[in-house]
């Protein structure tokens, strides 16, 4: 399938940046990573989630509309295809999880309006990762404020993610099953990746989980 805006998506430690720098250097696209390390309420979160989980999502909104805004309409000649490591519904996701009832309530307000704005990816992509994998895959690449993370949090952001893809009828969805494939270091799975998301006839509309 050809691609104009395709997202990679998934829970903490997945592994979504390292697949979209992959495949943004291979199909010569910009590359648009989230800026999560620029949230200045992120490791205040991780240390008190009740008293920050607001103005982190807040913050987190704001920054991803501002980034997906400028990067995806400032069109590259060079450049005709755009990969992201996030979709900005994963604001929503998140925040549902994080926040109180009457703050999430306000919080979808905003979120609808602003989504209006933004464009729809050609294709979702979900990696699929197991909770213990994560676990993992979080403690070894050793950021400090993410060690507050717990089984349960990654559970129900995984959850999140599920209703999400089940709602979702106007996006053509692929989830990949990435349990048992290194692509970081080993060249075959990754184009097992590439070959599974490009020789397909996928359409909109289309769910698919590839194993």
């Amino acid at each position: 399938m050809e691609f104009n805006y395709l997202v990679i998506e998934g829970n903490i430690g997945a592994g979504k940046t390292t697949l979209a720098r992959q495949i943004a250097s291979e199909f010569n696209a910009r590359l648009i990573l989230e800026q999560f390390d620029q949230n200045p309420f992120l490791p205040k979160f991780y240390e008190d989630p009740d008293r920050y989980a607001f103005p982190v999502e807040l913050a987190f909104l704001a920054d991803r509309y501002q980034q997906l805004k400028n990067q995806i309409a400032n069109r590259d000649l060079f450049q005709e295809k755009t990969v992201a490591d996030y979709y900005f519904v994963k604001s929503l996701i998140f925040s549902k999880n994080t926040l109180k009832d009457d703050e999430y309530n306000l919080y979808r307000r905003l979120f609808e309006i602003i989504q209006q704005q933004l464009p729809i990816p050609d294709m979702y992509v979900y990696l699929h990762v197991e909770v213990d994998n994560l676990l993992r895959n979080i403690k070894k690449r050793g950021r400090s404020y993410e060690n507050r993370i717990s089984r349960n949090y990654l559970e129900t952001i995984q959850k999140g993610y599920f209703d999400f893809i089940k709602q979702r009828n106007d996006l053509t969805i692929i989830v990949l099953d990435v349990n048992d494939l290194d692509f970081a270091n080993n060249p075959d799975h990754y184009n097992r990746i590439t070959h599974a998301l490009f020789s397909g006839p996928f359409k909109p509309g289309m769910n698919m989980v590839i194993p």
